[in-house]
C-alpha cells in the first residue's frame, strides 16, 4: 500500500524565493535530504551528494530539497549560521529550516518522517510517494541506480517502506558517518 509522503513543516527557506510544497513537486522525482550543520557524515557526504545529484538531473525532472533538521546544539545552529553555512559550501539547492517542536527538541519534519537521525535520505515518486527512506550514508551508485528507474518510471504507485523512529529521547551521538538521536 503506497502511502503519500508527509508535506514537510518548514519555518524559513534558504535558496528560494517561495515556500516550496510537495504538493506542487508532484510529477518529479524528489531527493530529500535532512542534515545538519554540525554532523560530520552531512558535510562529508551527504549534502555533497545532494549538490552531485542536483547538478547532475533536470530540475524540471528532479528536486533536489535540504531540510536542516536540528535537534542538539540549538543555539549553535540558528538560521544566521545556516546562511553562512550554506554560503560557504556554495549549496545550490534549496533548504528549509525544519520548524522547532515546542514540547520535544525533535523538529516537525523529522517526527513526521520518522527519521532516526542525520543525515537522513527520503527519495519521493512522481506521485509524492516515498520510495527510499534511509538514514546514515547511502552509497552513490545504488542511489543513482534508485533515482535513474524513478525518472524512467511513468507514474504508476509502488510500495514504500518508512522506517519508525527509534528511541526520541533527547540525547544524540554523532560520529564520522551520521548523528543519532539517542
Amino acid at each position: 500500500m503506497n502511502t503519500p509522503a508527509p508535506e514537510l513543516s518548514i519555518s524559513t527557506w534558504i535558496n528560494s524565493h517561495a515556500p516550496i510544497t510537495l504538493a506542487e513537486l508532484k510529477g518529479r522525482v524528489v531527493v530529500i535530504h535532512a542534515f545538519q550543520m554540525l554532523c560530520p557524515g552531512c558535510v562529508s557526504h551527504g549534502l555533497p551528494q545532494a549538490s552531485a545529484i542536483h547538478a547532475a538531473f533536470p530540475q524540471t525532472e528532479l528536486a533536489v530539497i535540504g531540510i536542516h533538521s536540528v535537534f542538539e546544539h540549538h543555539e549553535a545552529m540558528n538560521a544566521y549560521a545556516l546562511k553562512a553555512f550554506v554560503h560557504e559550501y556554495k549549496i545550490a539547492f534549496p533548504i528549509g529550516i525544519d520548524t522547532p517542536d515546542t514540547v520535544s527538541a525533535i523538529p516537525l519534519t523529522m517526527q513526521s518522517y520518522g527519521m532516526r537521525g542525520t543525515p537522513s535520505l527520503i527519495v519521493l515518486d512522481r506521485l509524492g510517494m516515498v520510495r527510499l527512506h534511509h538514514f546514515g550514508r547511502l552509497d552513490d551508485l545504488r542511489l543513482g541506480a534508485l533515482i535513474g528507474q524513478l525518472l524512467a518510471e511513468s507514474p504508476t504507485p509502488k510500495e514504500q517502506k518508512i522506517e519508525p523512529a527509534q528511541d526520541l529521547n533527547l540525547g544524540a551521538s554523532c560520529t564520522t558517518v551520521s548523528c543519532q538521536i539517542r
